[in-house]
């Protein structure tokens, strides 16, 4: 039985999905929002929000450790991650029901249920009950997220956790191996190693946080080792053998073992375009599963767009809900500028936190710039001082100007205390394209983790008081 039509379907209600649905809703738009499990998606329920609340008992545990520091004394903290875990829970779901309050206030219709795509913009959803509805809508928003990639012989399963998995512990593992170097692995090994676990990671690449400039990289693996956390680059694991006691020996290729109580794998996600249906439409998928767009987000059949981890753009909740309001305003017809994928944010919140926008020095070089390069410090920074966390600096690449000047800014990178919170003044810096001059003359406050920018910045004008 048909329906309602809708002026506009998405399919995937995690954050591309129910931004969109609620952005297109403020726009007078009439909005099904398609789900099967909770809204919020994986970001919310098992990724980005859930992560930071770990991370975040993490800092507060560190604190508590260094408290006599400041000249409080305190006992030695015990780890209850039982109550780490309902923290985290509480948080959860209270954003969730949030976002259900919203789509209410708002009239987006919400249908629990497994989306797939059929020709004519209809969509079927299937429940958990085995019931079907079909709608229909003049523009239908993929959103279907992604899923955690796994590798031969590490199914997930006893030892073996992605990042599902892992953010159901209920106490902490004396003995971790994570497989994998990125972000995202670099925050789980300094989550646990700072609840003091024994942490190794295993990154077959030579260094870990591939892609990141090459000074704020040195800065994490400098602090990571502080941390006792055992980095090992150029390996490769061949297998694994479960162990009585519900850990598991990982076999590595060079004929070495390591004994573990759990294994985060940690390689990156996949696009979850499999249960669309996409095959029965025009829509085109590529050999890595992503489903295939134009600057605009358009798939290959008309009035589909698709957005978020389903394509191939950065796997970033930030850069779905940019992709968000541009489909939607160009579904309206309002002529949006495409989302600019070069010079969007990112934040990485292991400690030390990194953040950064633009091409770092290598990366800028690689593509042919001459550029001037500035970089300052934390540790003579004040504020850094205060606080008790002075790893970390600013980094600044700039176009150079023909008399050898430092002209146009590039990218800002910042590895140190808070820096997922202070890149937004460098964000702009960049996608405006203000030149080192424009930016060196606004004020900063004082004292401040942020005036680092400022001074780096200042100290790039060929003239200081800092440095």
């Amino acid at each position: 039985m048909m329906s309602e039509n809708f002026d506009l379907v998405v399919i995937g209600g995690g954050p591309g999905g129910y931004s969109a649905a609620l952005y297109a809703a403020s726009a007078g738009l009439s909005v099904a929002l398609v789900e099967k499990d909770k809204l919020g998606g994986t970001c919310l329920n098992r990724g980005c929000i859930p992560a930071k609340a770990f991370l975040e008992t993490a800092a507060v545990h560190r604190h508590v450790q260094h408290a006599a520091d400041f000249g409080i004394e305190s006992s030695s903290p015990q780890v209850r991650f039982e109550v780490t875990q309902a923290r985290k829970q509480k948080i959860v779901s209270g954003l969730v029901a949030g976002i259900g309050a919203m789509c209410k206030a708002r009239k987006v219709t919400v249908f629990n249920g497994e989306g797939s795509l059929r020709p004519g913009r209809r969509v079927d959803v299937r429940h958990e009950d085995g019931s079907t509805t079909e709608i229909s809508a003049t523009h239908v928003l993929l959103a279907a997220g992604s899923v955690p990639r796994t590798i031969p012989g590490f199914d997930p399963g006893g030892a073996i956790m992605t990042s599902d998995e892992v953010l159901e512990l209920e106490t902490v593992p004396a003995r971790i191996a994570v497989i994998g170097g990125g972000a995202i692995g670099c925050e789980f090994a300094s989550t646990f190693a700072d609840l003091g676990a024994d942490v190794t990671i295993l990154e077959g690449l030579p260094k870990i946080l591939p892609g990141l400039d090459a000074d704020v990289a040195n800065v994490v693996v400098k602090s990571f080792k502080r941390k006792s956390i055992d980095i090992r680059t150029g390996v490769s694991v061949s297998g694994h053998t479960p162990q009585a006691d519900g850990g598991t020996v990982v076999h590595l290729e060079d004929s070495t073992e390591l004994a573990v109580d759990v294994v985060i794998v940690s390689v990156g996600r996949r696009p979850n375009s499999g249960p669309l249906g996409l095959e029965a439409t025009v829509v085109n998928v590529d050999e890595r599963g992503f489903v295939v767009t134009d600057e605009y987000c358009q798939t290959t059949e008309e009035g589909v767009y698709a957005i978020g981890d389903l394509i191939d753009s950065p796997q970033l909740a930030h850069v779905a809900y940019a992709e968000a309001v541009m489909v939607i305003k160009h579904l309206l017809g309002e002529q949006p500028l495409p989302v600019d994928y070069d010079r969007v944010p990112w934040a990485i919140y292991c400690d030390p936190e990194v953040a950064w926008a633009g091409p770092g020095e290598d990366a800028a070089k690689a593509a042919g710039l001459d550029v001037v390069v500035g970089k300052h410090p934390f540790k003579f920074n004040s504020r850094a001082q205060i606080v008790g966390s002075t790893d970390g600096m600013v980094k600044v690449i700039a176009k150079k100007n023909a008399d050898g000047s430092a002209g146009q800014v590039l990218g800002v990178h910042m590895v140190g205390p808070w820096v997922t919170e202070q890149l937004s003044g460098g964000y702009l810096a960049v996608n405006w394209e203000a030149t080192v001059e424009e930016v060196a003359a606004f004020i900063q406050p004082h004292p401040s983790l942020s005036e680092l920018f400022g001074e780096t910045m200042l100290s790039m004008t060929g003239r200081s008081f800092n440095g």
